[in-house]
């Protein structure tokens, strides 16, 4: 027996889009919070915490078989206090319960279903079930914490806490005995934090015995994106030059926009590939990728110019805009991967479909996109993937060079008015701070590489959003849906504002962009900051205490807040002249090398500040009435580890105080590295010349 339209819970009154997925499930939900947490001691009963997303496949699955019938809801009403959690809007329940299933040996994923005793400690757990495998393990699991077994669970339950409640870093051996030693002077052959150039190539070595040298991407499947992998390799061949290093990462970004991964269409990356091929994507499209990618094939063209990369990221942002932007400037979190019940289904077509679309230019397009007869995924329909350059598809088919994209321009606009017809996947339509971040970073380094002003008027938008919307006191929100902000942030949404805020003041000379860095990083430092591991809590000292304090030390699809914010203290101490933010981010690295040089692959963020530890790059100061245009021609190119400051008169910035403006209208760019600067110069071909030399 299914569920009818009448049953309603508390869910009802969550912001949450996925909350508000599951309002009306016969299962008596409630939310994360003290009522549930207080009743479950009230009445000694286990408690069942379902975790997931709104773009989650196999959440809905689980939902509409599980979730949805009343017999099975009957059994968890019955023997437990059920709670359901938005992993999007409280990461901190998600990560503590995601390493109790891994404690338990059991692999994470969503939907995330654990038991807990009525003191929210976790004794078991699994994610998807099946309906009549879920009904059997709710009887089991029920009976035996209300009979005579309840004593081993809770001893179960306590030994798992044992695993959950260590350290970070005493869990993965991070620390070093010598690292703390090292961070504060190091040793002739060593930099801050103990970096060497022969360390910094076992790390690389270390990262490419993992690689698909065919497709790009690590070697294995699923295949996610991980950004933050490939940006390590921009930065890596930088300082080295090496064109392996270079030719790895160019070879995954042309793949992952060849791929079905890639909506050919209309733009946007899935959240990851099914295969090693990047062909047939889970194709939920979430924001935290989607800005991620733009900043790297951003900083891709910078250093290649290679034009499919300047496609993608136009056509990304483009699909941003039009589908995850609101009025105010925020950004959604994610379009679902189904419609109408099935996965991908918005997206994909038959052979026939695709003749009465295109009549006679199906078979070009057809060969284009590697569309078939029988299909390249279920049900004879076809993901749109490529597998060659314009100039190779031009030539192989005997047409004009240069006409291709003329082709693809009139093939999309027939394909999109298709699309315009069909269901629409649906749209988590809450704003989380950090993933608004990490757009607003994307959208800064685009305007770096493009110089597009329509990048930049995003970016101001979405940061005044953010301003307005999102800001708790001195303080942030994580959330926030129809006006209504609410949950603490966590310290990824601070580390990845501070971060994006310092960007923002890099492309437009801002300067209140870089005080409200600073002014974020010290509500961090004061709320935040274990001096015990010179690290930071994943959250406030004023927030609710779970079972454990968490800090986030490995990159997961969204790099750790911890290396967010070791970068962000490296890049604002150095424009604010601040030793303490810069010593604390050397001493932040130091506490992790070791694991770093082992590990890169899962700490990718820490190894780029590695680098920039390694080979640190230039403080670019301009100063005059031409600074912007100076600023944007600079810019335009891949500044390793460079911090830029301008004005055209005057400022109190520390990189700026002491500078004058030239004589007789001149411009002039200053170039410091280590409290010691070169002779200005007054013009940016002079000053890419030093900084060459750099």
């Amino acid at each position: 027996m299914t569920h009818a339209s009448f049953f309603s819970n508390r869910l009802a009154q969550e912001t949450s889009p996925y909350l508000q997925q599951h309002a009306h499930n016969p299962v008596d939900w409630y939310p994360w919070g003290p009522e549930a947490l207080n009743r479950a001691k009230a009445e000694q009963k286990p408690i069942l915490v379902s975790i997931g997303y709104a773009a989650c496949h196999w959440c809905h699955v689980m939902e509409r078989e599980s979730f949805e019938n009343v017999a099975v809801a009957e059994v968890m009403n019955q023997h437990f206090v059920c709670i359901k959690v938005d992993r999007e809007e409280r990461p901190d329940v998600d990560q503590v319960y995601i390493e109790a299933l891994h404690a338990m040996g059991l692999q994470g994923g969503w939907p995330l279903n654990v038991f807990l005793t009525s003191e929210a400690k976790p004794f078991y757990g699994g994610t998807y079930f099946s309906p009549g495998n879920w009904t059997k393990l709710l009887a089991n699991i029920g009976e035996a914490y209300a009979g005579e077994h309840r004593a081993e669970l809770e001893q179960s339950a306590e030994r798992f806490m044992e695993v959950i409640g260590a350290s970070e870093l005493q869990k993965y051996g991070a620390s070093n005995g010598h690292a703390a030693q090292e961070a504060l002077g190091g040793t002739p052959e060593t930099g801050p934090a103990g970096v060497s150039d022969d360390e910094f190539k076992l790390l690389v070595y270390n990262l490419s015995t993992q690689f698909d040298r065919e497709r790009g991407g690590m070697n294995r499947a699923p295949k996610f994106p991980m950004p933050g992998i490939w940006r390590l390799l921009l930065r890596a061949y930088a300082i080295s030059g090496s064109p392996a290093v270079l030719n790895q990462a160019v070879l995954t970004l042309r793949e992952m926009a060849w791929g079905g991964i890639y909506d050919q269409v209309h733009g946007g990356f899935a959240r990851y590939s099914v295969d090693a091929e990047w062909l047939a994507p889970h194709f939920e499209k979430m924001l935290y990728d989607n800005g991620q990618l733009v900043s790297l094939y951003s900083e891709a063209f910078q250093l290649t110019q290679d034009e499919l990369f300047r496609e993608v990221v136009y056509d990304t942002i483009e699909f941003v805009r039009l589908e995850l932007t609101n009025a105010e400037g925020g950004f959604y979190s994610s379009l679902d991967a189904d419609s109408e019940g099935e996965e991908g289904k918005f997206y994909v077509f038959t052979k026939d479909e695709l003749r009465d679309i295109l009549g006679d230019e199906e078979p070009l397009f057809s060969a284009y996109y590697n569309c078939t007869a029988l299909g390249n995924w279920e049900h004879g329909r076809n993901i749109l993937h490529r597998r060659q350059s314009d100039a190779d598809f031009a030539a192989a088919h005997q047409l004009t060079a240069g006409i291709v994209p003329e082709l693809m321009a009139g093939w999309k606009q027939k394909i999109m008015a298709v699309r315009a017809t069909r269901v629409r996947p649906g749209l988590d339509d809450k704003v989380l701070t950090g993933w608004n971040a990490l757009m607003l970073q994307g959208l800064t380094d685009a305007y770096r590489a493009f110089g597009e002003p329509e990048f930049l008027v995003m970016a101001e938008h979405n940061a005044a959003f953010i301003q307005k919307n999102l800001r708790n006191g001195a303080g942030l929100f994580r959330t926030c849906k129809n006006g209504r902000a609410s949950i603490n942030g966590f310290l990824e949404d601070f580390a990845l504002v501070i971060q994006a805020y310092i960007s923002l003041y890099e492309v437009s000379f801002g300067e209140s962009w870089l005080r409200e860095a600073e002014a974020l990083t010290e509500y961090v430092l004061d709320n935040f900051f274990d001096p015990a591991e010179t690290q930071f809590f994943y959250t406030d000292r004023r927030a609710e205490a779970l079972i454990a304090r968490k800090k986030e030390l490995m990159d997961n699809v969204i790099p750790s807040s911890n290396s967010v914010m070791a970068h962000n203290l490296r890049r604002l101490g150095r424009h604010l002249e601040n030793p303490r933010y810069t010593d604390l981010a050397a001493n932040m690295l130091a506490q992790v090398r070791h694991l770093v040089v082992r590990e890169a692959q899962h700490l990718a963020n820490w190894a780029s500040l590695y680098a920039a530890l390694l080979r640190p790059g230039a403080e670019i100061a301009i100063i005059g009435p031409d600074a912007e245009d100076f600023r944007q021609e600079l810019s335009r190119h891949f500044l390793f580890d460079a911090v830029l400051a301008g004005a055209e008169k005057s400022s109190e910035l520390p990189l700026l105080k002491l500078l004058k403006a030239p004589e007789q209208g001149r411009t002039a760019i200053h170039i410091c590295r280590n409290q010691a600067c070169l002779a200005p110069v007054y013009s940016v071909a002079e000053a890419r010349k030093l900084l060459a030399e750099f």
